[in-house]
C-alpha cells in the first residue's frame, strides 16, 4: 500500500501538494483508494482518498496507530563531507536504522561551509517512508562547532577523534535508555583545541575501533551502535 508523509493531517485532511501530485499523477490513485500516512510525530494512519486532486488530495482517516518501534536515542553532530553524496548517504541510512536527530557542524578542518537543509529534509522523509518509521528525526542546520558544544543536551555526550590517547569503545560505555549525542569530525579530524573545548563542556572521548573510518561511515556506525544497544535493553 502506498505511504505518504502528512505532518498536519490531524488538522488538515489533505495531502501536501508534492505528496498529492505523487499520489494522483504518478501512482494514479483515485477516489476510494486506501493509502497509509505518517505524520513524523509517531503516528501511522490508514486512510481513504475522498477527492483525488493532484494539488490537494483530500483523505478520510480510517484508523490511527502509534509507532511502537525502539526509541531513537542517537543524536549525531557531523561535519558535512566535501562530496555531498556521501553525507546524504549517511542521512538516508541513519534514518532507516533509527536516529533521533542530525546536527551539522562547521569545524576548523571542515570541507564544506554550506548545506542544503531542504534537500536533507526530503531525504529524511523518503527514508522514513521506505523504512516505515513514523517519527521524524530532528534536523539542525550547519552550526559553528564552538556554538554547538555549549548547547544544552540532556543525556550522554561523546566525541570521536583520532588524536593519541587511550579511549574506551563507544559500545562499552554507551548506556541504553537515555539520549546520546556524538560528535563526528571532518576528514581532517577535530583540532586539539576543539577536542579540549568539547571535553571542557562534558563530552567524553570514545573510539569506534582500530579501523580509521571515513566521516560518513563513522557517523553511521555510531547510529547503528546506539540503536542496537537500545534494542537489546
Amino acid at each position: 500500500m502506498a505511504i505518504f508523509y502528512t505532518p498536519d493531517i490531524l488538522q488538515n485532511p489533505y495531502l501536501p501538494e508534492e505528496e498529492s501530485a505523487h499520489c494522483v499523477r504518478v501512482l494514479r490513485l483515485g477516489d476510494g483508494a486506501d493509502i497509509e500516512l505518517i505524520d513524523g510525530k509517531g503516528h501511522f494512519f490508514r486512510a481513504r482518498i475522498v477527492q483525488a486532486h493532484p494539488k490537494h488530495c483530500q483523505v478520510e482517516i480510517l484508523e490511527t496507530t502509534e509507532d511502537h518501534s525502539a526509541p531513537c536515542f542517537a543524536h549525531i553532530a557531523v561535519a558535512p563531507t566535501k562530496n555531498p553524496d556521501r553525507i546524504e548517504w549517511f542521512v538516508e541510512k541513519a534514518t532507516e536504522v533509527g536516529i533521533g536527530g542530525f546536527a551539522f557542524i562547521h569545524s576548523r578542518y571542515s570541507e564544506r561551509k554550506n548545506l542544503k537543509l531542504e534537500r536533507m529534509d526530503k531525504i529524511v522523509v523518503a527514508a522514513m517512508k521506505q523504512s516505515m518509521k513514523a517519527i521524524k528525526p530532528v534536523l539542525q542546520d550547519l552550526t559553528d562547532f564552538r556554538k554547538l558544544v555549549v548547547q544544552p543536551f540532556e543525556g550522554q555526550k561523546y566525541i570521536c577523534h583520532c588524536n593519541p590517547g587511550k579511549k574506551p569503545l563507544l559500545n562499552n560505555v554507551c548506556r541504553p535508555g537515555t539520549p546520546v549525542l556524538v560528535l563526528i569530525g571532518p576528514e581532517g579530524d577535530f583540532s586539539p583545541e576543539e577536542v579540549t573545548l568539547a571535553m571542557d563542556n562534558g563530552f567524553k572521548p570514545v573510539s569506534l575501533g582500530d579501523t580509521r573510518l571515513r566521516t560518513e561511515t563513522a557517523a553511521f556506525v555510531v547510529a547503528h551502535i546506539v540503536q542496537l544497544k537500545n534494542m537489546q535493553e
